[in-house]
């Protein structure tokens, strides 16, 4: 399914668009141009003019409509699971979080099926389970190991082998994740490094998580990987927008050295990003790293420019769009924990990640107090869990 609209504004974007001009829906789609009754227009056809119909909400949008203001603010949370450990039953039977995401390695399948039932039989008649997800990007980063899941090449190796090869490797990737009962890998990594950084682009370059140097190619090799994660019905994540392959620091561990002086809308190193929603990925996870040719001090994943003007509007992708960690990562600690919630919202985003899960009803309040302050924040949050709820029910997740 193709996440890629060409013509029409995104539903955050049209909100915007609307209050910022203090016009309707209809004023905003050119009404003006119409002949009115009091000029004779619909006589002098012969027609009455009647007014357009309200889209029809989809089964997202339905789903979301029925669920509570805290219920929808859940949605909107995915919480990560250290290895060994599950997550206190408060997460699921009572805060009910949209997600969770497998943290350190995982080397036992038995282990990980045990928890995908336990976390099932939890979760209360009626509600939505939540999108259970994993990094598995291979070499380094693969948190499912030994008998969990089989050893594939890091992305560096995957894209000197070729787009085959990549194919074959994702393939493995998403039979393992789906055997296991898991909906989500967060991959793959869309980042291209900047050759002149190579080994010293810390985040991505250094531990050999990038396809290359050419964008190009890495948009290739990125679009083989969305496709054979979908061809195994396990959803699919572009990291980290709009790219960290041009910076030093890892915003993971560091506040400094983490500004893209070179990207900017008309990057090249974008291009992968927009293969990969051509390709139909169902989510982009942004960067908290600094672009200062796109917004000129914001980080990526609270930048209206950025996520409204740009990924959803320039590149017209209407997917789930998730914050990189806001609950341990060096690059956001400075940002009182709420608002790294309704930042992330107020400039387009849809879903927080945190490491943290003593942060997770933090959050979750966060998110509902927000939408309780207007009908336009309320809408917002709908909007956004109807977009978790549209990639749990493309990848049958119970209660969706």
């Amino acid at each position: 399914m193709r996440r890629r609209t060409a013509l029409a504004l995104p539903p955050a974007a049209l909100l915007a668009s609307c209050s910022d001009r203090g016009a309707d829906a209809s004023d905003a789609s050119g009404s003006t141009s119409r002949p009115s009754s009091s000029d004779g227009g619909s006589e002098a056809s012969g027609k009455k003019t009647t007014p357009s119909p309200s889209p029809t909400p989809d089964a997202a949008e339905q789903r979301a409509a029925d669920l509570s203001d805290e219920e929808a603010a859940a949605q909107l949370v995915l919480v990560g699971i250290p290895a060994g450990t599950t997550p206190a039953s408060s997460l699921i039977s009572d805060l009910r979080v949209g997600g969770f995401f497998l943290l350190g390695i995982w080397d036992s399948a038995d282990t990980v099926r045990a928890l995908v039932e336990d976390i099932g039989d939890r979760v209360g008649d009626g509600d939505v389970s939540p999108l259970l997800s994993v990094d598995q990007e291979g070499g380094q980063v693969r948190m499912l190991r030994g008998s969990a899941a089989r050893r594939t090449p890091s992305a560096a190796t995957l894209g000197e082998q070729g787009t085959d090869a990549v194919t074959d490797a994702y393939t493995s990737i998403g039979e393992d994740l789906a055997g296991l009962g898991l909906h989500a890998a967060l991959a793959p990594v869309a980042d291209a490094v900047d050759p002149e950084l190579g080994s010293a682009n810390a985040p991505v370059g250094k531990v050999d998580r990038g396809f290359g140097t050419d964008p190009a190619h890495v948009a290739d090799c990125v679009v083989a990987a969305t496709k054979a994660l979908d061809g195994q019905q396990v959803a699919s994540a572009l990291k980290h927008f709009p790219g960290l392959g041009r910076v030093r620091g890892n915003t993971d561990f560091s506040a400094e050295d983490i500004t893209d002086e070179k990207t900017d809308a008309d990057s090249s190193y974008l291009d992968p990003f927009r293969a990969g929603i051509d390709a139909g990925a169902d989510m982009v996870m942004l960067s908290s790293a600094l672009y200062p040719r796109l917004d000129e001090d914001t980080p990526a994943m609270f930048s209206r420019p950025i996520v409204t003007e740009l990924l959803r509007g320039s590149m017209g992708f209407d997917g789930l769009v998730v914050s990189d960690d806001v609950g341990s990562a060096a690059a956001v600690q400075d940002v009182p924990v709420a608002e790294r919630a309704t930042r992330l919202l107020e400039a387009g985003g849809d879903v927080v990640l945190t490491a943290d899960p003593d942060l997770a009803e933090q959050l979750v309040e966060a998110i509902a107090d927000w939408a309780s302050q207007s009908k336009a924040t309320a809408r917002r949050v709908r909007e956004s869990a109807a977009r978790m709820l549209r990639v749990k029910q493309a990848r049958s997740v119970p209660g969706a």
